[in-house]
């Protein structure tokens, strides 16, 4: 006999324990209302550890004015509180930096509940204790049960108070250790009334209110279950973690196994009876058999909805999987609906509830009847259900044409292939009580029209006995593979067509160019998924900051109204119902709407988009969707869960690429205004020193009048440098603001150019510039004044980096369409590795050990006065003979 494979540790489990590693421990001490001595044993707790050694510091503890809780400190140094004015007031708060600086062993916080004043970092003290943890920092804390958000309505029917200071149950479920500090109610009330919680005044308000007997001892009991439900995970997790096999007798847990076609509707809801009135968690089950299509999805949903963990596993053998997944999660009831098994698994016995009933002795094994209302589905697609088994006499009457054909040319047994292929073809379209039909009614018409006596049922010789055994064995095994080829063929086909509408959703999404067009590519795509309107809201921090993108809220941190962005049909609007369900969607994280449990009347459905960003979770959005009176089908339910995925992830791939872009737009600007305030600390320099010390100069009286006439001209050369620098300063600020706007008007090629020319012979006195400007040019339309400036530039820059004996040429003709200019010259040319930055501003390419006098603006004034008039600028090195610079302007005729 087989040894039975050993069982491992659950891996799901393993992983758990392996996440908590490197995180700070977090211990909760647990009680039912306030005043049963939560902080004072916490406090006598860290005082005993504090007495071991180890370093315990106390964060923030709230007092009240309470003596006892004052005098328990005692030796435990306490971190300095961190005071924020709010409304007049200065408010005392936890310092979170001064906590992750000082790095403790043990953190004493209290009152995880607490809501942080609106400038602190985080909006709740309990993510202030995540950050703490995610630090390795231990943290100890204290907790009322009431401030558990799964116990906010059940404490407001109770007390007939709403807590408005809740945390998410996960912050509990992920605590290391949970301790209940626990008194009677009679004694909890002797404590009020002597004066030890509240003063006199509040304490006889409180014992009107919320200090009931009856209500304390509700929380009470309510505390004791949460304790007993921790304990109870403690014992599972340490079960998993060690492949101890269950169940073990320590608790309730109920297992509901959710079937993957027909309605779970009745029992899901006598599960959910069961663990209530047990009160034990409920677990949903789907058991996935590969080559087995199934839709479990509107079962989990319901599961989803009525509070249960629902799970998915996949395996051959569905009761061994039920069984060892009820032994691993140490659950006592299996509770299964009563299918209907086809008749011959009910004969020998091998139903899901009859193997249960045999082998799960560890378990209560509870059968539902089965819910007889139908479940909803898709829309028709294909043939209708009444065709396929037009399928049989159609097929069968098709082979025997062929075997009429063929009679006489191949022999009467042989014609019985025939049927089979006509078997195996209904076997693939239809199912297998059609192949089971089709098969006998081949056999029939083989046996009646072909096997001698012909035209009866009888079968003499034993050859023909033999071939109808054959036949009719080939036909069986025909049907149950060809079946299942036939059924995993279609479920990939069907999984193939969900893969390539996700690939092509994908593609579509990652296309869009712009946050705009994504936002109407999604609801488009909602739209023609459900068959009816969809809008995208965005929160208004977004709305109002949409030129900020990269902003998009830390999950928790505000309250955003959400903002309709982009709808299908463009005339949608939001009903003030509708708003008030997207609100609670959006600050909730959770579904709303139509066929969810909040506010199901609405006709919307409204699903949160978020999105994980450096641990974090981000609310992105909602998408609302308005299938108007349309069903539910699965296949619209699968494509939905998609389309959130992908948009969500879409949307904040956008989001972070435009942070990018601003980044570096920023980082650009930045190194803009490094280069202007170092370009305006050396050119400015140079001219003020030359005009201070001819100034200086000047007050000498006996100087000859022709130094005086040198440093006059000196003073002015100077002045009118400091002027063109200013003058490129200013034309930079108004190309960069848009600013500009040309006067184009038909203009004289040659005439603009023998000006330029002109002055800069002038300037340059000894320097040769020669003109090659082709005849009757067009008269293109430009801003004259643009083209003088560009060619002034231009020339300047030509004859500064040249040589006294270079040539400087100055070229213009007609090329198609366009006009071109370009000047040239002689010079040593510009490096390789600088041409492509040569029009940046304030970029000065090094051509000769001297660098010429300049601001590194020239060409980039250039290169924008010449884009405003619709022209292009370029630059060639070496432009002729390895040497030489050539820049080329463009313009349009």
């Amino acid at each position: 006999m087989a040894e039975a494979e050993p069982a491992r540790p659950d891996p799901d489990a393993l992983a758990e324990l392996a996440a908590r590693e490197g995180r700070g421990r977090l211990k909760v001490f647990l009680g039912a209302a306030p005043g049963v001595g939560k902080t004072v044993e916490m406090l006598a707790e860290g005082k005993r550890v504090l007495a071991t050694g180890r370093d315990v510091v106390i964060g923030l503890v709230e007092t009240h004015d309470r003596a006892e809780t004052e005098a328990a400190i005692g030796p435990l140094p306490l971190l300095p509180r961190r005071a924020i004015a709010y409304r007049g007031q200065v408010l005392q708060e936890f310092d979170l930096d001064a906590a992750l600086a000082r790095r403790p062993a043990i953190l004493l916080l209290d009152e995880l509940a607490h809501s942080n004043a609106p400038s602190s970092r985080h909006l709740k003290r309990w993510q202030d204790v995540e950050e703490l943890r995610d630090a390795g920092i231990e943290v100890w804390t204290t907790l009322n049960v009431q401030h558990l958000e799964s116990s906010a309505d059940a404490v407001a029917r109770v007390t007939g108070v709403r807590v408005t200071e809740t945390i998410p149950d996960s912050v509990l479920a992920d605590a290391d250790a949970v301790e209940l500090v626990d008194i009677p109610p009679a004694e909890l009330l002797d404590r009020m009334r002597a004066g030890k919680i509240y003063r006199p005044e509040q304490a006889q308000r409180a014992m009107r209110g919320f200090f009931k007997e009856g209500a304390l001892a509700a929380l009470r009991e309510l505390a004791l279950r949460r304790t007993a439900d921790r304990v109870d995970a403690d014992v599972t997790g340490w079960m998993r973690r060690n492949a101890v096999a269950g169940p073990w007798p320590v608790g309730d847990r109920v297992l509901a196994l959710v079937p993957g076609h027909g309605s779970a509707d009745t029992m899901l809801h006598q599960a959910k009876r069961i663990a209530v009135a047990l009160r034990a968690p409920l677990i949903a089950l789907h058991v996935e058999q590969p080559g087995h299509p199934s839709d479990p999805s509107p079962g989990l949903a319901l599961a989803q909805q009525l509070g249960a963990k629902t799970e998915i596993v996949t395996a051959s053998d569905v009761p061994a999987a039920v069984m060892a997944h009820a032994r691993s999660r140490n659950a006592t009831h299996i509770i299964v609906g009563r299918g209907a098994p086809p008749l011959w698994r009910r004969v020998i016995g091998r139903t899901l509830i009859a193997v249960l009933a045999r082998r799960a002795t560890d378990f209560t094994l509870h059968v539902v009847p089965h819910d007889s209302t139908p479940r909803a589905s898709g829309p028709e697609r294909g043939w209708p259900a009444w065709s396929s088994w037009l399928v049989i006499p159609a097929l069968v009457a098709l082979a025997t044409l062929i075997c009429d054909a063929l009679d006489g040319a191949v022999p009467d047994a042989a014609l019985g292939m025939v049927y089979l292929a006509a078997i195996v073809a209904i076997t693939a379209i239809t199912g297998p009580l059609q192949a089971g039909i089709g098969s006998v009614l081949s056999f029939l018409a083989w046996n009646f029209l072909y096997l001698p006596p012909r035209y009866t049922l009888t079968i003499i010789s034993a050859q023909d006995v033999l071939g109808a055994v054959v036949f009719g064995a080939v036909a069986a095994l025909l049907t149950g593979t060809t079946g299942r080829l036939g059924r995993n063929m279609r479920v990939a086909a069907a999984r193939l067509a969900a893969l390539r509408r996700l690939a092509a959703l994908t593609g579509r999404l990652n296309a869009q160019t712009s946050i705009g067009d994504l936002q109407l590519a999604i609801v488009e795509e909602a739209s023609r998924v459900v068959g009816g309107p969809a809008c995208l809201l965005l929160p208004l921090s977004d709305a109002l900051a949409a030129s900020l993108p990269g902003q998009f809220p830390a999950d928790g941190e505000v309250s955003f109204e959400p903002v309709l962005r982009a709808a299908v049909p463009p005339s949608t609007r939001l009903d003030e119902s509708a708003m008030a369900a997207a609100r609670w969607a959006m600050a909730n994280r959770r579904e709303a709407g139509r066929g969810t449990a909040t506010l199901p009347q609405n006709s919307w459905r409204f699903l949160p988009l978020t999105a994980q960003r450096d641990g974090v979770t981000r609310m992105i959005g909602l998408l609302g969707l308005n299938p108007g009176e349309r069903r539910p089908f699965p296949e619209a339910e699968s494509a939905v869960e998609a389309l959130v995925g992908q948009a969500a992830l879409a949307l904040e791939r956008a989001d972070l690429a435009e942070a990018t872009a601003n980044a570096r737009a920023r980082s650009e600007s930045e190194a803009l205004r490094t280069a202007l305030l170092t370009s305006l600390g050396h050119d400015l320099r140079t001219p003020l020193t030359v005009i201070r010390g001819a100034a200086e100069t000047l007050r000498i009286s006996d100087l000859p009048a022709h130094t005086r006439t040198d440093l006059l001209t000196t003073i002015e050369e100077e002045v009118a440098r400091l002027a063109r620098w200013m003058s490129a300063i200013l034309d930079v600020v108004r190309l960069e603001t848009g600013q500009l706007t040309p006067r184009q008007e038909p203009i004289d090629l040659a005439p603009v150019v023998e000006a330029a020319t002109g002055r800069a012979r002038k300037l340059y006195p000894n320097r040769r510039i020669t003109l090659e400007i082709s005849q009757d040019l067009p008269r293109p339309r430009l801003d004259p004044s643009l083209l003088d400036r560009i060619l002034e530039n231009l020339l300047d820059n030509a004859l500064k980096f040249s040589g006294p004996d270079n040539l400087v040429r100055v070229m213009g003709w007609q090329d198609g369409a366009q006009l071109v200019l370009s000047v040239e010259d002689d010079g040593p040319g510009i490096p390789p590795e600088d041409l492509p930055r040569i029009f940046d501003a304030f970029f000065r390419a090094e051509r000769t050990d001297r660098v010429a006098a300049g601001s590194g603006l020239g060409l980039a004034i250039c290169r924008g006065l010449a884009a405003a008039m619709g022209g292009r600028i370029s630059a060639e090195s070496p432009a002729a003979n390895q040497r030489g610079t050539r820049i080329t302007l463009r313009f349009p005729i």
